[in-house]
Parts: structure tokens; C-alpha cells; sequence
């Protein structure tokens, strides 16, 4: 019985003020050129909230403009905002950064954020039109006087929140020396929680199932919480799902870099196929650190600086149900430590692999999912079109199997790609940001299956030069087939027959 995807949410947060207080490119510059020219322009080149929401490939992320639809659209698509945007998607939403503080404080289990009291009226009225949150309205609480923000910004190391330039609140350190509790790593730690569970409250609006019916949640983020005894301990899972009231359910975090969202759908499948669980949820929220991170290449190209939001998922594993789209567990990906780093074995192993268990060719998945990354975001800083370099390789492997013609690749590209649209948040762009559009398109009939690609960069933490991989296919429902079954008529036929049996038996006693 192979598991199934019942539904998934994005979300996206505009966080200007926290790209410059918050995202690595800007601390890190303030650090060593606190008077750096790049700092001086970082203000002018921020979107408004109103831009972020008219930007084409935001709306494709939240669910609002096929990714078909993105690919028409001549780019650059910054200087073509569309007519008539919602902040509100079918998958999600696009929130603004003063709800967003609101939603940290909601989040808060230790009393570690502070708003001003103004400011914190203005977020209630707003979380009161709120579709969502306007049932948490009364757990924001009261603000305080600005004075004892200012205070505990100043002399006690708080982590300013600033709302157009201007001081509106903090966060606390959770501990007097424990570098782990500063205040940076609260702040960022409260965004990977509130982002995830904006995206969380989403997906459980969304989908037919009722709270108390999960069972487990992975969180798959790129942070990690915990203390100087227990860095990474977590666990971001169950402290999201308090929020939300999934109060049946247990978790735990799982961290593969950039892939860590695929790695935990295989281990959600897992968990459902085997019966330990029937409902497992898999959310990631985002990262602050990589708020502006090709900031300084965008303001040399007098760009506005593309990486001014946080992003969040969230994915519902469930046990078969005859409908939703199956994960083929009989078909994992997987690049081994023996594999090598190279595009073509690591496409050979994430790819032709687990096509080849399946009994598929590369032109049986109608679109494969690899790094859906924004290419305003990466080519200016030197990366390129990420998605389209996956699948030219790819489509460069098919040709290698015999499977199309090299004249063939471009058009491979196009039917079996997308163009990249999800914000380069790390884990967030790495495969999952299709599954909402696959997952519609093969209830819909007009798809049969998609291939999700996760990779990940373990030599970032410095323990290894390897590589990481992991993907598996989603693909129609067939039905479920209960080959043991009998009718009622076959009932009454071997029961006659049994009791002729035993009548024949006692007349030959």
C-alpha cells in the first residue's frame, strides 16, 4: 500500500527590515564594513509589500499563476508586475513583516519577544482580518512602552525588530551566556518557527483532516535549535505543531541541507506505508540567514534585491486512499557515498536509478522536480539558471540511455521542466515547490507522474567533501486492489459447499 500526498501549502513572508538586520550578506558586511557603501544602497533597493506581491514568480509560488503560465512572461519579470496580484493564494499567502512579528510573538513560548504597544494594537486589528489567525488575536497580549525595547536592545544584547527603518520591538536572549540562546539565534530561530507555522495553519485549512488526526511531524528546515549541551537537539517539530493544536501529534527535526525535504517525505512515506502512523506532516520554514544573499550582485546591477523573503511548506503524507497521487516507495533515489560527485553520476543515481526499479523511461515522467530556484536570484550573482542546468543534464542522460535524440533536448527541457520560481531559501526550492501544481494536475488528469529531486551540499558543515542526493516519483492512484476480497454470492456458494461437506462427513460416521 503505497502512501499518498493529501495536500501541501506554501507560504512566502516579505521581510525588508529583516534583510538588512537579519540576513547574513548584511550582518556579516556590518561586521567588518560598518561603513561599506553596499550598506548605505541595501535601503534603497527593497521592494515595497505591494511589488513583492505583483512579483510573477511569488505568485506562482503560493498557487496563483501556473508555472506554464511564468514561463510566458519575458523576463526580467521584476519590471513586469501583474495586474490585479493576491497576497492570497489557493496554496498559501504572501504575509507582510509586521504581521509576520506578530506571528514570532504568537509563537513564543518563553516570553522572549517584545512589540511596542502601538505597534502591537495595529498587528491585532490585522490578525483579526485574517482568515486564519483571527482566532490567535487575543494571545498577542499587550505591547510595552518602546522605552524598555530600547533598553533591552542597547544594554542587554536584544535583537532589534524594525518595522520601515524604525525600532518596533525585540527578542530577547533566552540565556545570559549560552552563544546558542543569544538573541540572534532566538530571533532566528522564532522566524523557522513562525514560518512554519504560517504554512502549517495553511495546509491543515486546506486539506480534508481534522487536527487531532495527525500523527507525526518532521520539520526539515536549515536551522537548528537547542542549547550549548545539545546544539541541534530540536525540536522544531513538536513546538510547531503546539501552535497549530495538533495535540495528538509527535515529531521530530531532520536536516540534509537542501535536501532534507525529500529525505523527510521518504521517511514520512516510510512511517505510513509501514503502519506506524497514518498521518505524518512535513513542514520547513524559512531561513533568515539567507535574506539578501546575493544582495551586493543585485545592487550592482541596480536590481531591487530579489531575496527579501522568508519561504515555508508544508506536505501531508497520508495512508492510501484509492485517490490522491502515491508515492512509489519501490522506486527511491539515492546518491550513495561511492557514487562520485559528478553531474552525470549524480543524475545517474537520482534519476535513471529509480527510473529503471520503476520500469519507466525519462519520458514517462511528464515533469521532473530538481532545484526550483529563481534564476533573477542566482544569475546575477555568477549561479546561473539553476533548474534549466538539472535539466540539461537531465535530458543529457536521456540521450545517453538511447531514450531521445540529442537534436530532442530542448524540447525535453521544456515539456519536462518548469522554470525555476521558488525563493533561494536553501531546502525550500529543492523539489518541493511542485508538488501543490503536480499533485492538482494528476487528480485533474492532466498529468500521470512527477519526479521530486532533493540534493544537498553536506560540505558546507566542513566534516565532508561529499555530495547529497535523494528523489522518488509521485504518480496516479491506480485504485486500491484488494485481490482477498469475495463477493457475497462466492460467500453463499462456500458456505453451501461447506455444509454439504459436513453433511456428507457425518452420514459417513
Amino acid at each position: 500500500m503505497y502512501p499518498v500526498i493529501k495536500g501541501a501549502s506554501y507560504i512566502l513572508v516579505n521581510t525588508p527590515d529583516m534583510v538588512i538586520h537579519n540576513g547574513t550578506t548584511q550582518t556579516l558586511e556590518r561586521e567588518t564594513h560598518p561603513d561599506s557603501e553596499y550598506l548605505k544602497k541595501v535601503p534603497q533597493h527593497l521592494r515595497k509589500f505591494e511589488d513583492v506581491v505583483a512579483y510573477a514568480p511569488n505568485q506562482t509560488y503560493i498557487g496563483n499563476l501556473d508555472p506554464e503560465e511564468l514561463r510566458k512572461i519575458e523576463m526580467p519579470w521584476y519590471k513586469k508586475n501583474l495586474d490585479k496580484a493576491s497576497r492570497w493564494g489557493r496554496y498559501g499567502e504572501i504575509m507582510p513583516e509586521d504581521e509576520f512579528y506578530g506571528l514570532m510573538k504568537l509563537s513564543d513560548a518563553f516570553e522572549l519577544v517584545r512589540i511596542e504597544k502601538g505597534f502591537n494594537d495595529n498587528i491585532k486589528e490585522k490578525f483579526n482580518k485574517h482568515p486564519i489567525l483571527k482566532n490567535y488575536t487575543e494571545k498577542l497580549g499587550e505591547g510595552v512602552e518602546i522605552a524598555e525595547i530600547e533598553k533591552l536592545v542597547n544594554e542587554v544584547g536584544a535583537e532589534g525588530l524594525y518595522s520601515d527603518g524604525k525600532l518596533v520591538g525585540c527578542v530577547k536572549r533566552a540565556h545570559e551566556f549560552d552563544k546558542n540562546l543569544s538573541a540572534h539565534i532566538m530571533c532566528e530561530n522564532l522566524a523557522v518557527k513562525a514560518s512554519g507555522v504560517l504554512a502549517l495553519m495553511h495546509l491543515m485549512d486546506k486539506s480534508d483532516i481534522n487536527l487531532e488526526d495527525v500523527d507525526y511531524i518532521i520539520e526539515c528546515s536549515e536551522e537548528a535549535c537547542g542549547d550549548m549541551n545539545q546544539r541541534g537537539g530540536g525540536n522544531f517539530a513538536k513546538s510547531i505543531g503546539e501552535v497549530v493544536g495538533l495535540k495528538n501529534a509527535s515529531g521530530c527535526d531532520i536536516r540534509g541541507f537542501c535536501a532534507a525535504p525529500t529525505h523527510s517525505l521518504i521517511n514520512a512515506s516510510a512511517l505510513v506505508s509501514s503502519g506506524i502512523f497514518k498521518n505524518v506532516v512535513v513542514v520547513g520554514g524559512g531561513a533568515t540567514a539567507k535574506l539578501g544573499m546575493n544582495g551586493k550582485d543585485h545592487v550592482k546591477k541596480d536590481m531591487p534585491i530579489m531575496e527579501d523573503v522568508l519561504g515555508g511548506f508544508a506536505v501531508l503524507v497520508s495512508e492510501n486512499d484509492g485517490v490522491n497521487p502515491i508515492i512509489r516507495t519501490d522506486a527511491i533515489g539515492k546518491h550513495s557515498i561511492c557514487a562520485g560527485a559528478s553531474p552525470q553520476a549524480v543524475m545517474e543515481a537520482l534519476v535513471a536509478e529509480p527510473l529503471e526499479a520503476a520500469g519507466l523511461k525519462f519520458t514517462d515522467v511528464d515533469k521532473y522536480a530538481p532545484e526550483m530556484q529563481n534564476p533573477e536570484c542566482t544569475e546575477p550573482a555568477g549561479a546561473g539558471d539553476v533548474p534549466t542546468q538539472n535539466y540539461k543534464m537531465i535530458s543529457a542522460l536521456a540521450v545517453k540511455k538511447g531514450q531521445i535524440k540529442r537534436t530532442d533536448m530542448n524540447d525535453f527541457i521544456k515539456s519536462h521542466g518548469y522554470p525555476g520560481f521558488a525563493p533561494t531559501q536553501g531546502h525550500v526550492p529543492s523539489g518541493v515547490p511542485v508538488i501543490g501544481y503536480g499533485r492538482e494536475k494528476i487528480l485533474n488528469g492532466d498529468m500521470q507522474r512527477f519526479m521530486l529531486i532533493g540534493k544537498g551540499s553536506l560540505f558546507l558543515g566542513r566534516m565532508t567533501n561529499l555530495f547529497d542526493g535523494v528523489s522518488f516519483i509521485v504518480e496516479k492512484n491506480p485504485g486500491i486492489k484488494d485481490e482477498g476480497s469475495v463477493s457475497k454470492e462466492e460467500v453463499k456458494l462456500m458456505v453451501a459447499d461447506a455444509m454439504k461437506e459436513f453433511a456428507s462427513y457425518l452420514l459417513n460416521k
